[in-house]
Parts: C-alpha cells; structure tokens; sequence
C-alpha cells in the first residue's frame, strides 16, 4: 500500500490545486530562461546572418552594432582585393517606424549588395530579391506575406519573401532590402526638411555611406592576419567574427542579459521557497496522522517515503505542467523565447533538489512526533 498515493486521492482537489499555482511559478520561470536564451540569441542571430568571416568598419569605431559606423561605399571593392578575401559586401543598418495594417511597426532594415555577403541565407517562403529597387524580404514577425506592400521613406516596398527567427537584440522583426534602397532610405528628408536644409546651406550626408562591409575568407586564410592588413593599409577598423560576436554580448546587450538574469535568480529563489513551504505545510497537517502510524508501529522509511513522494510528486508535477503550459503560449510573446533542452532539464534537476531539501524539513518535524499525539486529540 503506498500511504503517498492514498493521501494524495484523499485530499485530490487540493493537490492538484497546489500544482495548479506550481505550474504557474514554473511557467513564469521557464518563460524568463526562454527570454533570456531569445535575447542572446537575436543579438547574435544579426551578426551571424551574412555568414562573414571579418567585419570591416570606421576607424576608431566599434562596429554597426555597438556605435556608428561610417565608411565610403567603395570599400567593400578594396576590400574583397585583399589576399584571402574571397567575397565582399557592402551593409547598412538602420531602424525605421512604418504603418502597417493599421498598427504602428518598427523594422530593422539591413541593405546588401545583390550576389555579395550581407542578405539573408535562407528563405521560408517566396523568394530572395531579384530586383534593383522596391522589394523586401521580411521575418515573418513582422506579420507581412508575399505580395504586401508597406511605405518607408518615400516609396512603397514590396515584400517577395520571408524568412524566420530573423529579429534585433531589441525584438524588432528585420527586413532586407537592397543597398541602394537603404541608403536612400538613410540618406533622404522630408520635402520641408530638405529645402530647410538646403537654405541653411548643410552637406547632405552621401547617399553612398556604409555601414560596414562584410568579408568572407579562403579557408587557408588568417583572419588575424587580414584583419592587420585592413587595419594597416587601409586605415579602418576591423574585426573577425568571433570578436564581433564577444562585442556584441559584452557591450551591447550585456546590461539587460544581466537584468534578465537577476530577475531569472530571484525567481528561482522565491520558487524554492514557495516549494519548501507548501511541502512543510502539507507535512504540518499530517502530524497527526502521523503519529497514528507510529503508534501502530510503523517504521521510520514508512513515514520518510510519505513525505519525500508526495514533495517530489508535486514539484515534478507543477514542472511538468508549467513545461507544456509554456510551450503552449511562447508563440505570443513580443519577444522570442528559446526554450532549449539543457536548461528545461536543468530546472527540473533543480525542482528534485529543492524538493528533497524541503521534504527534509518535513521528515525532521515529522520524526519528532511523539506518538502520544494521536490519542491526546
């Protein structure tokens, strides 16, 4: 007879209950590892798109990512000359606020050079850009399909493809365009602005401008080495990837990686309390009870197993459910959640321990019982 289970089917409605509020705890805390696991990944997912080996930038800069950047539009010419380059391309990066469907909606626009390093490397749905001008290749998050047409700056855009999982580290959806078209984007006014500007006598900022120029290498070649030779001879920044990468995490989104997993701890520290304390209440109750099965002579591992099931069977239980109630609705966060294996079964790791320190805590009480209890009401 397991005493666990029967006093589980005795008290069914508030075991379930209390799983109930676990599953809530654990889906709040699995949906913090998912944001934080998104944010890492949105910031890398930009920098790794062009599939580049060195990220070619302004002198004295940090990159598109970190600062401004600024280089003229003939670089990525230079650069795809040097030895061991084997393509280059030029990019640029820039935010833009539209109206789509009747909704505001901020993109990121990256513009690339046609056949070069810098676009999109897969498309989910349509097709790549075939044309010079007006057409857009979207992340799905944006919530355009083929064949939509969306106004930024001045002309109408539309969007021939779609690709997935494509955001910023701030969770705008990106959109591809071809360099041209983003740098007028970039570079053009409103009609007012412009003759105000104009009559101020102000240098209109070169429509040529790039942001960075991204480069792909022999597989013989040294990126360090080439790097130099940028950094020497051409008189511009430059940095392989993996340095672009460690920039990114450790300038850019470094402070709210921090915030998101302080708030990650102090979950996981308030999630092990609320175990621990529903685990000794419930233990509290059967005091009592308890005290019966001592006095009728039951041994100790009898009163242990009690306790030690039930704690894991409702920690357990509230990670299981608050593990399908997140895959359920990760969908519809404004952030993009990555729940990966390792951390889901790290938590449950977690969710054992705690459970098995708490259940210490009730066989401790529950072992100082004296049997007397069960006769003196």
């Amino acid at each position: 007879m397991n005493l666990a289970w029967r006093d589980v089917r005795h008290n069914l409605f508030r075991f379930v209950l209390t799983c109930l509020g676990l599953s809530l705890l654990m889906t709040v805390v699995l949906a913090m590892i998912g944001i934080y696991n998104g944010l890492i990944a949105d910031a890398l997912n930009i920098v790794r798109a062009p599939k580049a080996d060195l990220w070619v930038v302004e002198a004295g800069t940090q990159g598109p990512f970190a600062e401004a950047s600024r280089i003229p539009g003939e670089t990525a010419d230079a650069v795809s000359r040097l030895h061991g380059v084997t393509a280059a391309g030029g990019v640029t990066y820039q935010t833009v606020e539209t109206e789509f469907g009747g909704a505001a909606l901020r993109l990121y626009v990256i513009g690339h050079e046609l056949g070069r390093p810098g676009g999109p490397q897969t498309i989910a749905e349509g097709r790549a850009l075939a044309r010079s001008h007006f057409e857009l290749v979207a992340d799905r998050k944006a919530g355009m399909r083929p064949g939509d047409t969306v106004r930024l700056g001045r002309n109408r855009f539309t969007v021939v493809g779609l690709v997935e999982a494509t955001t910023n580290s701030a969770g705008d959806p990106v959109v591809f365009m071809t360099l041209a078209d983003a740098q007028v984007l970039q570079a053009q006014l409103a009609p007012p602005a412009q003759r105000v500007q104009a009559l101020r006598g102000a240098v209109i900022e070169s429509p040529t401008t790039l942001a960075a120029v991204v480069a792909r290498l022999a597989p013989d070649a040294d990126a360090d080495a080439v790097a130099e030779s940028v950094r020497r001879w051409k008189h511009l920044g430059a940095m392989t990837q993996g340095q672009q990468e460690t920039l990114l995490l450790q300038s850019v989104v470094d402070r709210a990686r921090r915030q998101i997993g302080l708030f990650l701890g102090i979950l996981m520290a308030v999630s092990a309390v609320v175990i621990a304390l529903i685990i000794y209440t419930m233990t509290m109750e059967k005091l009592k009870q308890i005290a019966t099965l001592k006095l009728i002579g039951a041994p100790d591992r009898v009163i242990v197993g009690l306790i030690v099931q039930q704690s894991l069977a409702l920690g357990l239980a509230g990670w299981g459910f608050g593990l399908a109630l997140i895959l359920l609705i990760k969908d519809g966060f404004p952030r993009r959640v990555v729940l990966e294996t390792g951390n889901v079964m790290m938590l449950g790791a977690i969710v054992v321990v705690v459970c098995l320190l708490a259940s210490g805590l009730g066989v401790r009480a529950a072992l100082k019982v004296d049997p007397a209890t069960a006769i003196g009401g």
